[in-house]
């Protein structure tokens, strides 16, 4: 069918299984798997049983099916390998960030694709949280006012487990910040603009393993905001509120929980009308604006729109770009954590 989008998985383990694939794209409207394939032969066997979908035994095999699109959530350290050879395929292609382990990588695979012909997307499925548009449509409005602060946090707790390439910087690249920061920046930047210079520290605060386990980042926006991430892997799961904060010369929108991988969490906006200095900066139990929309699961509205931009011929929300920037925000913030200075972009 001409509008639909027929989907292979590259890395059908993790979150794949997980999340992407019985959220997303078994549940799109204009979506339908067809093979899946991982080195994990049994996984890979059980993970197209269980949707009803072609196991392949090799990357080739799954590229010489009839597939429109590839997901791939394969390791990062092998995502240049795959995108590449998705995009000589032929395949559309929608890889789960970081899109490779550096800057270069990164954008081989943006010029791949590019030379190919074939749209390329990052798997930032956090933009597509129905309170996180509703915020972003909340500033376009101008009814924050001048941006001036934006938090963002993800945490969770991540203890030492053997074969976990998250925790192997050789296969994931990095920790915490490289995991769940890139997600809280993408974010920023969705409300805010184009990051323009970011400090960071970064620890093994908790965990032995040789990525970080604790990330903070600062970083100046181009209009002239600030932002805060933190980003941990040993904070209990419960004890991090996963909360979003954006500050403007109006008011706040202040959110729990809305960060993360479920489609819930509570926002609300604090707007005052203009007036003048209170020194006594006297501080009433304001109710706020609930901010409510209808849930969305974002797995799903991120293949849908994918497939959208596949059918329209044009760039999807989550685009190439937005996965390059994504990249070099990220070597901006290792770098400077690594020579103890402020690095710009």
């Amino acid at each position: 069918m001409k509008d639909m989008i027929r989907w292979g998985v590259i890395g059908s383990t993790g979150i794949a299984r997980r999340r992407t694939i019985p959220e997303g794209i078994t549940k799109a409207s204009n979506a339908t798997l067809v093979s899946v394939y991982s080195p994990e032969a049994q996984a890979n066997r059980d993970v197209a049983r269980q949707f009803g979908a072609k196991a392949a035994g090799s990357v080739g095999e799954l590229l010489g099916a009839e597939v429109d699109a590839v997901y791939i959530s394969s390791p990062p350290a092998t995502h240049v390998e795959h995108a590449i050879a998705c995009a000589r395929a032929g395949k559309h292609v929608l890889c789960e960030k970081p899109l490779a382990l550096d800057v270069a990588g990164a954008e081989r695979v943006v010029r791949a694709c590019a030379d190919a012909g074939v749209t390329l997307g990052a798997a930032l499925m956090m933009r597509f949280h129905a309170q996180h548009r509703a915020a972003l449509q909340f500033i376009r409005e101008g009814r924050l006012g001048k941006p001036v602060l934006g938090r963002a946090q993800l945490s969770c707790w991540y203890p030492p487990i053997p074969g976990a390439w998250r925790q192997n910087p050789a296969e994931g690249g990095g920790g915490s910040l490289m995991d769940m920061g890139g997600h809280c920046l993408d974010l920023l930047e969705m409300f805010f603009g184009h990051v323009t210079v970011v400090s960071c520290m970064t620890n093994r605060t908790v965990h032995g393993y040789e990525v970080e386990d604790s990330a903070v980042v600062t970083a100046q926006f181009a209009n002239g905001a600030l932002g805060v991430v933190d980003a941990f892997f040993c904070i209990p799961d419960a004890a991090s509120k996963n909360v979003l904060e954006l500050y403007g010369s109006k008011g706040s929108i202040l959110a729990r929980g809305t960060i993360g991988q479920g489609d819930a969490g509570e926002m609300t906006a604090f707007i005052e009308e203009d007036k003048g200095y209170d020194a006594a900066q006297a501080r009433a139990a304001a109710q706020g604006i609930p901010i409510n929309p209808q849930p969305v699961n974002t797995y799903r509205a991120e293949i849908e729109e994918f497939g959208r931009a596949i059918l329209e011929k044009r760039a999807p929300e989550n685009s190439a770009e937005v996965g390059l920037r994504s990249q070099r925000i990220l070597a901006a913030c290792y770098q400077s954590a690594a020579e103890k200075r402020t690095v710009g972009l």
